[in-house]
């Protein structure tokens, strides 16, 4: 159908309507979800929480009240143990900082989502893993020095009850650490393999239609 004045179809007006600012205004949004950059933004906001929680650790600890009541060996246990947790989250802010550029160069799968997904999820292992095996071996090992039978005290403190299983938190918590980082590493390669084996299998079959 078309318009009697100028001749145009409906179909023409609207393509020239594609380019107008009131149609296209969020196209750099789109762009940004349709790639896996929305991803390096996840890498971003997950970096800048690292460097947070050492000082979220340190406020809450304060206004525990525990270093008004706390004797000097415990105070001193504390305060090196978040040292300990500062440079394990100085570590995990690396980790995702330098994989937040890995994930902007993602590109080599038609998938990408299921790709960059892989690539975060083994991040997040990685991460994981390094807390804590870092935390569980740095700070056990401080809580046994200075507090002996009480060390479970200091990871509740730090709210990590989760690592209190006695000395042997200072060798079982690496292992662990690194238990997490190789089963992540191994589940996130599945969802690569499956990936590729399907963009492989779509390349095939256009070769053979060939």
């Amino acid at each position: 159908m078309s318009d009697s004045g100028t001749g145009e179809t409906l179909k023409e007006k609207l393509d020239k309507m594609d380019g107008h600012p009131f149609f296209i205004f969020a196209k750099p949004y789109l762009n940004f979800i349709g790639t896996g950059k929305i991803f390096s933004f996840v890498y971003f906001i997950l970096a800048i929480i690292n460097l947070i929680i050492p000082f979220a650790v340190i406020y809450s600890t304060i206004d525990s009240g525990i270093f008004s009541y706390g004797g000097a060996k415990l105070i001193f246990a504390i305060i090196l143990s978040w040292l300990v947790i500062a440079f394990a989250c100085w570590i995990g802010f690396q980790i995702w900082w330098n994989r937040r550029i890995k994930a902007a160069q993602n590109t080599s799968y038609e998938f990408i989502v299921t790709s960059s997904f892989s690539e975060l999820f083994q991040t997040f292992g990685e991460w994981l893993g390094t807390f804590i095996g870092i935390i569980g071996a740095g700070v056990g090992l401080i809580a046994v020095i200075f507090l002996g039978n009480e060390a479970g005290y200091l990871f509740g403190l730090i709210g990590m009850n989760s690592l209190n299983i006695g000395p042997m938190v200072i060798f079982i918590g690496p292992l662990i650490g690194f238990i997490i980082i190789i089963v992540f590493q191994f589940l996130a390669e599945q969802l690569r393999l499956f990936a590729s084996l399907v963009n492989n299998t779509k390349e095939i079959a256009k070769n053979v239609k060939k």
